[in-house]
């Protein structure tokens, strides 16, 4: 007789479903080439491009209840909103990798000094204790 394959628990079917699903959004790629997982402020950028597109599509349908002009505003409201966010953020990322670099090399001096007579917070007095 064949063997009967052995039965998968819920839990392990269910473990497997969901690393295939978080392995697939994990590796999204917008455009084939733009990695919104691992680069830092592309989903953020996207997200509040999409929702720049949609109050200003919307917002001038309102005004002017042209559905092609407001569909064109919607799309240049997107590509204004994510490239101003993609910017900002990026000037953000870009300084604050700065500031952690030099506080790494303070601490590094820090260490480095601490406890010797370069050490800049020893207190230096005028005469010697000889």
């Amino acid at each position: 007789m064949a063997a009967a394959p052995e039965p998968v628990e819920p839990e392990e079917r269910k473990a497997s479903c969901t690393s295939l699903h978080l392995s697939y959004w994990k590796s999204l790629k917008l455009l084939g080439f733009l990695d919104v997982e691992n680069t830092p402020c592309a989903r953020h950028s996207i997200l509040y491009g999409s929702l720049g597109s949609v109050v200003a599509g919307f917002g001038h349908f309102l005004f002017t209840s042209r559905i092609r002009r407001s569909c064109d505003v919607g799309v240049g409201g997107f590509i204004l909103v994510t490239l101003g966010c993609w910017f900002h953020c990026r000037y953000n990322y870009a300084k604050q990798r700065i500031q952690e670099r030099i506080a790494r090399e303070e601490i590094k001096k820090k260490i480095l000094y601490e406890g010797t007579h370069l050490d800049p917070e020893r207190k230096h007095n005028g005469s010697s204790s000889n």
